[in-house]
């Protein structure tokens, strides 16, 4: 097969028709909009979600609550996760990116405590729960906070 011997599918190609140029056309006087209403004028239809004049569905069902515009989104980890570390390390957001434990840190990283840790790590994210900064300096490690 040769670039020069591909073609469009049968029938998914057709020539530019224009409309309303005259009665001999086929498609002359109204265009194809048929004869009278809104949406056979120039400028005529109506927006999305128009009903008529009828109260809209997005208008006629409850609201409730709100969505904070200020609310962080954290990324929790696992203490147990930092145990794929060398000993003596540091561990930064970057690094958990590379390690591949974080895909997005969004807002921020915050060091949970679920788990267990053997290994002296010095580590420096956006936050830490009190349990996860026990475990760290008892291991012989440091929690930083940046």
């Amino acid at each position: 097969m040769n670039l020069t011997d591909l073609r469009p599918a049968e029938g998914s190609k057709h020539n530019k028709f224009r409309k309303g140029r005259g009665n001999g056309s086929g498609n002359g006087k109204t265009a194809g909009r048929g004869q009278d209403g809104q949406k056979s004028r120039s400028g005529g239809g109506v927006r999305v979600g128009f009903e008529g004049g009828q109260m809209p569905l997005y208008r006629r069902i409850p609201k409730r609550g709100f969505t904070n515009r200020n609310s962080k989104e954290i990324i929790g980890i696992n203490i147990d996760k930092l145990e794929k570390f060398d000993a003596g390390s540091t561990i930064t957001v970057e690094t958990l990116i590379e390690a591949g434990i974080v895909k997005n840190p969004k807002d921020g990283v915050k060091i949970l405590g679920h788990g267990t840790i053997t290994k002296n790590l010095t580590v420096k994210v956006n936050a830490f729960s009190k349990s996860a900064v026990e475990k760290i300096e008892a291991a012989g490690g440091k929690a930083e906070v940046i």
